[in-house]
């Protein structure tokens, strides 16, 4: 019971802690400066699909995290029982002046299979389930047209249906991951990337396909 409570009560402190800075990017983690916007994706490991998005320019701050779940205060261990519901996922950080949102969905959609049920590739379990969290209808509407779209190519190419979930994130809370998962690549450039596309994304040409 009480090494039940150090964990959880450092769970706790984590989560409510001073603000850390982003490894590679020296900005604050899990904080919005005014003018900028707010995206979550889960699109399997979260170490390879946050370096992903920390490579974009205008991108001003990335974390990961446990988001969608029925429980509070997941940890890495909960997650991966799959008894916690939570999915691994990014949290991105963004200057819509120098990066749409459109923008990050086509990296979103190019970096994983989303007909992958639970899964992506080896990577198994609820947790690295194919999501989104949107936090406006805006984001909401850009992400169902991009995925209608992408069925479009995914079905000429053989695949099945997508089965991306997306989701309000104002109804969803956003857990951190323990610090040692934040920025991973960076601090250890030879750890594991298991990110794959299905290679039928293409967003110049998803581009001209889409009314936005």
């Amino acid at each position: 019971f009480f090494m039940e409570f150090l964990r959880n009560t450092a769970k706790a402190l984590f989560n409510t802690a001073p603000t850390m800075n982003h490894y590679v990017l020296n900005t604050p983690l899990h904080v919005v400066p005014q003018g900028c916007q707010r995206a979550i994706f889960g699109l399997g490991c979260f170490w390879g699909a946050e370096r992903k998005f920390w490579q974009q320019t205008g991108v001003v701050n990335t974390s990961v995290g446990y988001c969608g779940g029925n429980t509070e205060g997941p940890d890495y261990k909960s997650v991966c029982s799959g008894n916690t519901n939570h999915a691994e996922v990014v949290e991105i950080i963004f200057d819509p002046s120098k990066i749409t949102y459109k923008e990050l969905l086509h990296v979103f959609w190019s970096n994983h299979d989303p007909t992958q049920v639970n899964r992506q590739g080896n990577d198994r379990g609820t947790q690295y389930r194919t999501i989104i969290f949107y936090f406006s209808e805006e984001q909401k509407e850009q992400a169902e047209k991009t995925r209608n779209v992408f069925q479009t190519k995914l079905t000429q190419n053989g695949y099945g249906k997508i089965a991306t979930e997306i989701e309000d994130g104002s109804k969803h809370t956003y857990y951190l991951a323990e610090e040692y998962h934040q920025q991973y690549l960076a601090k250890n450039p030879g750890g594991y990337c298991g990110l794959k596309g299905t290679g039928c994304y293409e967003p110049g040409e998803i581009n001209g396909l889409l009314d936005f």
